[in-house]
């Protein structure tokens, strides 16, 4: 190891300084997932304690170091049970951004590649115009790698052919299966009244509703694509990785979604559409 320069009896190289950046990218990526939640209170509790015990036992004060020491070695298991729906969306985080859970890594295969070019978009504009027409509220999820299996069961199984006639019953306000989402997969209706993660971010506009919320929620842990349709302004949007892409009209909404889903920017107009808003970041 090629060492820089030595500060005391401490030697500092190159890999030193990169253990020291990487923590500090690790502690930044805790800080922003824990802000705006009761655990980063806590997290900073344990932390002062194990400060606290490194300072008594550096001190050598033996009672209170056994004290914090029996705490620290439990503190492990605590920290698991108190901070589980973080980890959990600290690991999904992670998962969702892996080279394997990407879908351009499986692009090149040939039934994937075939898959994504028989879903066909016109029953999902119509319906989603017709609904925005009537202020009718939807939740419409485009699976891409994963099927999103989990939140499918939360909802009610109906593994149907996609069409704009099937979509406007379901989401009819009338009809039981109207609250909560649809989920698309396999260029199927896999299920509808599916329950979707709300999301936690505290900078969203309040503009945006549960619906909105829902959606976002799910792009942050999933590669998932959704098409939304607010009740209350009859306003149509996407969002894809916590980013909101609101006021689509239906020329809008299939560019879009041509990019989104299949990749295409053959389509992509070179300037934004005059209907459509900036895109709202919230992730």
């Amino acid at each position: 190891m090629i060492q820089l320069f030595a500060i005391g009896f401490l030697e500092i190289g190159w890999l030193e300084i990169i253990d020291i950046l990487l923590v500090t990218v690790l502690l930044y990526q805790l800080y922003k997932l824990l802000t705006g939640s009761v655990a980063l209170k806590i997290f900073l509790g344990l932390l002062s304690i194990y400060l606290l015990y490194l300072v008594v036992r550096a001190a050598g004060m033996e009672l209170l170091s056994i004290i914090l020491g029996q705490f620290m070695g439990v503190g492990v298991l605590a920290a698991i049970i108190v901070f589980q729906p973080e980890i959990r969306r600290f690991l999904l985080l992670i998962g969702k951004t892996t080279a394997f859970n990407n879908d351009r890594f499986f692009k090149s295969f040939p039934w994937r590649r075939e898959q994504a070019e028989k879903l066909s978009l016109t029953p999902f504009i119509e319906a989603a115009k017709s609904l925005a027409g009537k202020n009718t509220g939807a939740l419409i999820v485009f699976s891409k790698s994963s099927e999103l299996k989990y939140y499918a069961e939360s909802g009610d199984l109906i593994d149907a052919v996609i069409s704009k006639r099937l979509l406007m019953s379901i989401f009819n306000k009338t009809s039981p299966l109207h609250d909560g989402a649809v989920i698309i997969a396999n260029n199927r209706i896999k299920a509808a009244r599916c329950i979707l993660p709300v999301t936690e971010n505290n900078d969203i506009p309040a503009s945006m509703g549960l619906r909105h919320r829902a959606a976002i929620g799910l792009t942050e842990v999933t590669d998932s694509i959704v098409l939304v349709v607010s009740e209350e302004t009859g306003q149509i949007a996407l969002v894809r990785n916590g980013e909101v892409f609101r006021n689509l009209s239906s020329a809008d909404l299939r560019i879009k979604l041509n990019q989104l889903l299949f990749d295409t920017d053959q389509q992509k107009p070179t300037a934004p559409p005059a209907s459509a808003e900036k895109p709202v970041n919230v992730a």
